[in-house]
């Protein structure tokens, strides 16, 4: 919340879904893979400022929860926590000003 706050003019605010709804407010955005050319669900939340929100750019059948299924591993929060790189190049290319 003391970045959203911060007098910067374009911010995005990512985290899944969680407690970040209750306590700051509800995300501009939810985003899921499958909207950015990766076959897998994990809703994603997006707060904005002085930004639009994203356009999918390749919508994906085949849906799955590829991540909510990983076996236990020492690095299965790297996984879990990773960025698409789908969901990436839209930020990168659709926030481009």
């Amino acid at each position: 919340m003391e970045l959203y706050n911060c007098p910067i003019p374009k911010i995005c605010i990512e985290n899944p879904i969680g407690v970040m709804s209750t306590i700051f407010r509800k995300p501009d955005q939810v985003l899921q893979p499958w909207m950015f050319g990766h076959g897998e669900t994990k809703a994603t939340c997006l707060w904005l400022k002085g930004l639009p929100r994203l356009n999918a750019t390749n919508i994906v059948e085949g849906r799955e929860q590829r991540l909510h299924k990983l076996s236990p591993s020492k690095d299965r929060w790297k996984e879990r926590s990773r960025t698409f790189t789908g969901i990436a190049e839209a930020m990168a290319n659709q926030w481009n000003f």
